[in-house]
């Protein structure tokens, strides 16, 4: 029994070291690998799966909006990237330059993508001409490149895959209807797919997207008190537009420029997925999302009819996503490694399992165990799996809102900063010098302005003038 144990017990645990458990869990669940090249990571099968599973869930929610996929190039001139001022200066420091082909220099230098709002304004301005040319609603998966210094996998990466939509639209209300609704779509599958619940709201003018009129987010908490900006929708107004000469003929026959939105989603959701919801034990995966939704596992498989019994198990259970562990490992080792994937359900048959015409079902989450007639059992994994579902989401959301704090007084606001980590509501004047003080105080920042406003006061926290919004704040990733 030992021996079975080492596998978690090479976990450090959460509450000893959050950010060593993180690491330890992303290794030993075999999500990753740490490549030669820093800030670069290999995802492994069992990382990439979710990964796809991710894809496939949000793709689908994407063309049922509408969208089409393309792709773009992974290339960007350097001429390209300067045509909006605001935009370039923002991934200034994070671009990755492209300067030697083969042997010879470059006559321009070429940025590896950091984001692609250059690239489909460019193809935009060569095929939208006409109002019957729009809407145009585009979405790439791709993988992008930005230099950053600090890295963690799945978190922060200088590479990382992700979907980047980018839409054109006649008018400002359209664009603006289209950004608001990819928020929705994003918050949706985060809280109905994921089991994570997610505040909504507007970034400050500070924290918005380079070259941006406005964005907005959606934040998680995770378990150590710690924010997460999960996914994040633009509108660019008409600035891309002029910058680019993205003009269309109405139907009075007069040139008007388009307005644009773009809306992104990366694999920071795995990390994200960990950090809400795995424990001492490894990975804990919504049912939703998880590659395996139930491991069959064999109890003495040397002996007559085991495994012959736990075959016919999986092949009655074959309209779950299902696998059989039929390896040499001991039944305490293939425990602990199912749990370490964050398996939803392991489903146990032996020799008197057998006898009995019966399984014993296994919750990942809450660890319950069910005795369960072979003549039932697919109808109850399917019961189980959704109860697991709604159960995560719930625990999940009070977890939020048990370290969701108000506070009214500065000196309340920088005593909730250092002792209770989580997210803090407090009033804001919007004014970025506030702001900047806040941040320098407390070390947390505004992480939205969120649509369900309420009112705690009426002056900013800071500066004691009067306040135009509630704000969340806290530490983040």
């Amino acid at each position: 029994m030992a021996k079975d144990k080492k596998l978690v017990e090479a976990i450090t645990s959460m509450d000893e070291d959050f950010a060593q458990w993180y690491t330890d869990v992303v290794k030993k669940a075999e999500l990753i690998e740490y490549s030669s090249i820093r800030g670069c990571m290999i995802i492994r099968p069992n990382g990439y799966a979710i990964w796809e599973n991710i894809q496939k869930e949000l793709d689908a929610a994407f063309k049922a909006t509408g969208v089409e996929n393309v792709y773009m190039p992974m290339f960007i001139p350097e001429s390209l990237l300067q045509k909006e001022k605001d935009h370039v200066e923002g991934f200034a420091p994070e671009v990755a330059w492209v300067t030697h082909g083969g042997m010879e220099k470059l006559t321009e230098r070429l940025c590896i993508r950091p984001t692609s709002e250059t690239l489909f304004c460019e193809f935009y301005s060569n095929i939208i001409h006409s109002y019957r040319d729009l809407p145009k609603l585009y979405n790439q998966w791709c993988s992008v490149v930005r230099w950053e210094k600090t890295t963690r996998p799945f978190l922060r990466t200088m590479e990382f895959l992700w979907q980047e939509g980018h839409t054109a639209h006649a008018t400002a209300e359209e664009a603006e209807e289209r950004t608001i609704q990819m928020l929705d779509v994003y918050a949706d599958f985060c809280e109905q797919v994921l089991a994570i619940p997610m505040i909504k709201g507007r970034k400050s003018e500070k924290e918005k997207f380079a070259g941006a009129k406005s964005t907005y987010t959606i934040e998680a908490l995770m378990h150590d008190g710690k924010a997460l900006q999960s996914g994040t929708s633009h509108n660019f107004g008409d600035g891309f537009a002029k910058a680019f000469d993205i003009q269309y003929t109405d139907k009075d026959n007069k040139l008007q420029y388009v307005h644009q939105t773009s809306w992104g989603m990366t694999t920071r959701l795995i990390g994200a997925i960990i950090m809400v919801h795995g424990d001492d034990s490894g990975l804990v995966l919504p049912p939703r999302i998880a590659p395996t939704q139930v491991m069959v596992i064999p109890i003495n498989q040397n002996k007559e009819g085991v495994m012959e019994a736990a075959n016919k198990l999986r092949d009655k259970l074959a309209s779950y996503r299902v696998k059989l562990d039929n390896s040499d490992k001991s039944p305490g080792w293939k425990f602990s490694e199912q749990e370490m994937r964050g398996i939803p359900l392991r489903v146990e048959i032996g020799p008197k399992d057998i006898e009995a015409n019966q399984a014993v079902i296994v919750r990942r989450d809450t660890r319950e165990k069910l005795v369960v007639s072979l003549n039932e059992i697919e109808a109850k994994v399917g019961e189980i799996l959704t109860q697991m579902q709604s159960d995560m989401i719930e625990r999940a959301r009070n977890h939020r809102d048990s370290h969701t704090y108000t506070v009214s007084t500065m000196e309340e606001f920088e005593k909730t900063a250092a002792e209770k980590p989580g997210f803090i509501k407090a009033m804001w004047c919007m004014d970025e010098a506030c702001e900047n003080e806040i941040k320098e105080k407390t070390g947390v920042t505004s992480r939205c302005m969120p649509f369900e406003q309420e009112h705690i006061s009426d002056k900013c926290i800071c500066c004691g003038k009067p306040a135009k919004t509630m704000a969340y704040w806290g530490k983040a990733y």
